[in-house]
């Protein structure tokens, strides 16, 4: 990455230390020549360490004993990279001008909330598989696969603006790396904005659709207050990422020295203190805690699996059991079919 050397150094200051600023100490060069312009806050970057290990070894856990491993994959990647990216900032409490540390904080900050969207993505196809397929505008396999492949681009730009502001030595090269991660960041601000859209139109379309178009096998559970709380939790979440990633935006196309960048209440407050509330929403209210069995009823895999055994289900001429019924929670269902058939859901 290339040195942005300040104006007005010290008349005694070792020219030979720009040359190789890791040399550099607190007695021996000003704070202005390290790759931030302020002294990280010890205390600060260690709560924040503590938050994120705190949800990822309660993720580790919910992951194994519930099975829901996209989610638990993205949740990991994500609170990993929040722990390395704060373990890099305290390192530069203790080392302002090493450059290592700064590499690490830059690249695995801007890239960990994409693994968070990630998981709050997985949850949108459930959602819709619990209310209403035939209401949906989309199948809950696109929502999945739009929305995790918006996200793959994203880390991908993310990443390689990152490896080539890492490996820059000319200002230029550090324009170019600088640019692509603003790329990247600003491709996931607009797949949280076109997510969120997506939500809103689906909400409305639910609000307007009638009793019987609803999929009776979740009737009692999309009444509980746990579900409802989770879908606060998702909505809390996709606000917080976002206000993040609209910070990221302006704090990189500033420049990695710009002074947005240099203000460390900001960042604070806008990154650090924005994806803790999202790591928090996103593992207190886990789904394997909220949706329990549900979580694999609802699946759009499950659903195509079992579609053939809908229809035989739906088209015999005795009523359904509540059994049959049970087994048929993560399927697709014809409301005409159904109003012929005596359904006794067991939620």
């Amino acid at each position: 990455m290339a040195l942005n050397v300040p104006p007005n150094l010290p008349a005694n200051f070792n020219v030979t230390l720009l040359n190789n600023t890791d040399l550099c100490t607190f007695q021996t060069c000003p704070l202005s020549l390290a790759h931030v312009g302020y002294d990280p806050n010890l205390a600060g970057n260690v709560l924040y360490i503590a938050i994120f290990a705190l949800a990822l070894a309660a993720q580790v856990l919910f992951a194994i004993k519930y099975r829901i491993w996209g989610y638990g994959i993205a949740m990991f990647g994500g609170l990993l990279l929040e722990i390395v990216g704060y373990v890099a900032r305290v390192q530069m409490h203790y080392h302002p001008f090493a450059k290592t540390p700064f590499l690490m904080y830059l690249v695995c900050l801007t890239m960990g909330p994409a693994f968070l969207s990630a998981a709050i993505y997985l949850c949108i196809s459930r959602i819709v598989v619990v209310y209403s397929e035939s209401v949906s505008r989309f199948r809950p396999a696109t929502y999945t696969l739009i929305f995790i492949t918006c996200d793959f681009l994203a880390l991908l730009l993310q990443a390689a603006g990152g490896g080539i502001a890492a490996s820059a030595y000319t200002v230029s090269m550090d324009n170019t790396g600088k640019w692509i991660m603003v790329a990247g960041v600003s491709w996931q601000v607009f797949s949280l904005v076109l997510f969120a859209v997506v939500c809103a139109d689906f909400f409305l379309r639910v609000r307007k659709a009638s009793p019987v178009e609803m999929n009776p096998a979740f009737a009692t559970f999309r009444m509980t207050k746990s579900f409802r709380f989770f879908l606060w939790s998702l909505g809390v979440s996709t606000v917080t990422v976002f206000t993040r990633s609209v910070f990221r935006v302006a704090e990189l196309s500033g420049g990695f020295h710009g002074k947005l960048a240099q203000q460390q209440i900001t960042f604070m407050i806008l990154e650090g203190g924005m994806i803790s509330i999202a790591s928090i929403s996103l593992t207190v209210f886990h789904p394997g805690l909220i949706f329990g069995p549900n979580w694999e009823s609802a699946s759009w895999t499950i659903r195509s699996k079992l579609s053939k055994n809908a229809d035989d289900f739906t088209t015999d001429s005795h009523p359904i059991s509540g059994g049959e019924a049970h087994q048929l929670h993560g399927m697709s269902y014809n409301t005409t079919k159904l109003s012929d058939a005596t359904v006794q859901p067991n939620v």
